[in-house]
């Protein structure tokens, strides 16, 4: 994958996390970066497609850079990006956001609070300091 500048195109990768807040955070900061913050130098990719050995989404995750977006310390994006022969040049947790955020009620598994919008917005603006780290990276080693 590129993008209509030519440079290449990273990989943000969120767990599944489905009945857990901290894994619907995760995928609304993805989409907020891949749809609308940088979706110029992102994309993403399901992780269940990732686990079943999808060769394409295999071979997606061999040929980018990638940044996973974890809700809890099991790491499931990171290892399966990692199984999947990638490489995960920023892991981010969910969890760590909220040492920021002591107290917060951010929502359900399928609702977010306000403050879940908050601490969502957090990590999507780290993604998108992360992956712009990661195309300076990648420029100068050209």
């Amino acid at each position: 994958m590129e993008n209509r500048e030519g440079s290449r195109t990273t990989l943000i990768i969120p767990c599944s996390g489905i009945d857990k807040v901290h894994g619907l955070i995760g995928r609304e900061a993805t989409y907020m970066v891949t749809d609308d913050l940088a979706s110029e130098k992102t994309a993403t990719l399901c992780l269940a497609l990732l686990v079943k050995g999808d060769a394409d989404a295999v071979a997606s995750v061999q040929s980018h850079t990638c940044i996973t977006v974890d809700g809890c310390a099991k790491a499931c994006a990171q290892k399966n990006v990692e199984l999947a022969g990638g490489r995960v040049a920023k892991a981010i947790q969910v969890a760590e956001a909220f040492r920021d955020f002591r107290g917060a009620k951010p929502g359900t598994a399928t609702a977010l609070t306000d403050e879940g919008w908050t601490i969502t917005r957090e990590i999507a603006k780290n993604i998108v300091c992360e992956t712009a780290l990661l195309h300076e990276q990648e420029g100068a080693a050209l």
